[in-house]
């Protein structure tokens, strides 16, 4: 596994499972508990999810050290200010049986996410969160975030894939230190990611599958990601990816690739994202 020293010295693993959508009690936890057998730390999960009591009996089922594990979970717009947000994080923290959260992240950039800060601050300084995080915060919106808030956010969870690259937020992001982690890295299987000539193409030359070229190419420009599955196989294939390297023709090949294409649309309201959440459980995100 490759891991991350994130801006406040906290390491991360570059890699984790990815638990949207798996919203069935046993397939969940069996899901969590497969992941940490297998070799993943990193877990994540979030409260509009409704799986993180799943994720826990996971975790404590695997019996994994707890100073191994790298849980995340996320604050949902709803509980996004001051008060809510502490009570919010606790609700998390008790659902998911845990002392302390690793990376605990503002889910969308909507509320009072200011005042959801201050609290997580508040949280972090106490020792109950390791390291902090937003998702989908653009460029424009982080900076703005930046300069008004003590503790900068040390990782930024963005859609990439290779449709939807994302180089300026990337630029962005490593002139902050702020890791960018790649949720939907598959694309949620839209476009027909699986079977891309370029991608394909070069998943034979290295004897790989198309998914572990995404992935190694998310890794080669320094992006996490959380690729979500509840498969043993997938999840052994998605660890598999730290035992070659895309050349820098292959890497120039896929950035052709970007069409600024996104999963979301352009649904960029508070309104649209709910839609989003409630269409995405028809996607197929090769689970």
């Amino acid at each position: 596994m490759d891991y991350r020293t994130l801006n406040n010295g906290v390491k991360m693993p570059m890699i984790g499972l990815g638990v949207f959508r798996i919203t069935d009690v046993a397939e969940c936890e069996e899901a969590v508990y497969q992941a940490l057998k297998q070799g993943y730390r990193y877990i994540d999960t979030a409260t509009a999810y409704e799986n993180e009591e799943a994720v826990g009996r996971g975790i404590r089922r695997a019996g994994t050290p707890r100073d191994e594990l790298f849980i995340a979970t996320k604050l949902w717009l709803t509980d996004a200010n001051y008060e809510d947000a502490k009570l919010g994080f606790e609700s998390s923290l008790r659902r998911l049986g845990l002392d302390y959260i690793d990376l605990y992240i503002i889910h969308q950039p909507y509320n009072d996410y200011y005042g959801a800060w201050r609290a997580m601050e508040e949280l972090y300084q106490a020792g109950k969160i390791k390291a902090l995080g937003v998702d989908n915060f653009r460029q424009d919106r982080l900076a703005d975030f930046i300069q008004f808030n003590d503790i900068k956010p040390q990782v930024n969870y963005l859609e990439t894939h290779p449709f939807y690259q994302r180089q300026d937020e990337l630029d962005y992001l490593n002139s902050q230190d702020i890791l960018q982690v790649a949720w939907s890295p598959f694309a949620a299987g839209q476009f027909d990611i699986f079977n891309n000539p370029t991608l394909t193409a070069i998943a034979k030359v290295h004897g790989k599958s198309v998914g572990q070229v995404i992935l190694r190419w998310l890794l080669q420009r320094g992006i996490g990601s959380i690729p979500k599955t509840s498969h043993l196989d997938r999840m052994r294939e998605n660890l598999a990816v730290f035992d070659f390297n895309l050349s820098a023709a292959e890497m120039a090949q896929i950035s052709l690739l970007d069409a600024n294409k996104t999963v979301v649309g352009k649904r960029e309201t508070a309104k649209g994202v709910l839609a989003f959440f409630d269409d995405f459980k028809d996607l197929d995100t090769r689970a």
